[in-house]
Order: C-alpha cells, then structure tokens, then sequence
C-alpha cells in the first residue's frame, strides 16, 4: 500500500470512529489529517486535503482547538493561520478524557447532587433515592479513575491495565 492510499484510510477510518464517540466525522477528519501531516496545515490545505468547505474547516478545526487537541502555529513571514496536533497518543487520551469528563460527566454529578435531596418518605421517593445514589456512587467512581488517569503517566496506566487484564 502506499503512503498516500494509507493516510486516505486512516483518515476515513478515524473519522469514523470519531463518529461513534459522538464528535462529527469532518472534525474527526481533520484531526486525522493533522495527526499524520509532517508539518503545520493551513485551511486552505485541510480544504483541499479533505475536499471540504473552508465554513466547515473553520468551525471544526475552532472545536478541536476547545477540545485542547490541535493548536495554532505561527509561521514567520505567513499572513496565513497554520493547525498541528499534538501527536503524542497518551496526551491526546488524557486531553480527551479530561473534556468528555467536564463535558458529560461532571453534569451528571452536579444533577445527581441537586436531586439527591429530594424531600419525602413514600416508595417512590424511596426507589428514586436509591436509583440516584448508585448513579452518584458510580459517576464518583468513573470521576475518580478519570482523575486518575488524566493525572497519571503513561507507566502508570499500563501497569494498573495489566493488573486488571491478569
């Protein structure tokens, strides 16, 4: 296979993925592209890369920037604005698990919080209490090991994986 047949399926291939996780697949695309790119892109090169429009370039390349997973380069003598993504694969993990944990899972904590004081002693209060508590024990949990990850290296991830694979 060639090089530039391989970059065409990866970035076909993680777009897709990018879709099942809930990010769009042009966003997923451009990441993509970026990842595998040697240097620095501009706009115009994602457009012509992907075969999208510069609206759809901006918008998405922005939402990667609040994502934390691409960045701005500057370029001396450009007037042009030029995107790279951070290539190392454990910082991109953490960066991700850090968003989609203050983006989905931190919600569901401060909810469960608010709700959890309900007022009243019936059976439905009963089983709508002991429903929100297991989901306010487990999102802690799932809170606490993305804490953990996101502030762990890359050894002490695998080492704890393998534990639990054993």
């Amino acid at each position: 296979m060639e090089l530039k047949e391989a970059k065409q399926r990866f970035i076909q291939a993680w777009g897709g993925l990018g879709s099942s996780w809930g990010i769009n697949r042009t966003m997923s695309q451009i990441h993509a592209l970026l990842l595998v790119s040697p240097e620095a892109l501009s706009a115009e090169d994602i457009m012509e890369g992907l075969k999208v429009s510069r609206g759809n370039v901006n918008m998405n390349v922005r939402a990667l920037m609040d994502w934390g997973l691409v960045k701005k380069e500057l370029i001396p003598g450009e007037r042009k604005e030029f995107f790279i993504a951070d290539k190392d694969v454990n910082n991109m993990a953490r960066q991700i698990a850090r968003e989609r944990r203050r983006r989905e899972l931190q919600p569901v904590i401060e909810i469960m919080q608010e709700v959890k004081g309900v007022k009243g002693n019936t059976a439905e209060v009963k089983e709508f209490k002991a429903v929100v508590n297991d989901i306010a024990e487990f999102t802690g949990q799932l809170d606490s090991l993305s804490d953990k990850f996101i502030r762990s290296d890359r050894n002490w991830f695998f080492r704890v994986m393998m534990k639990v694979l054993k």
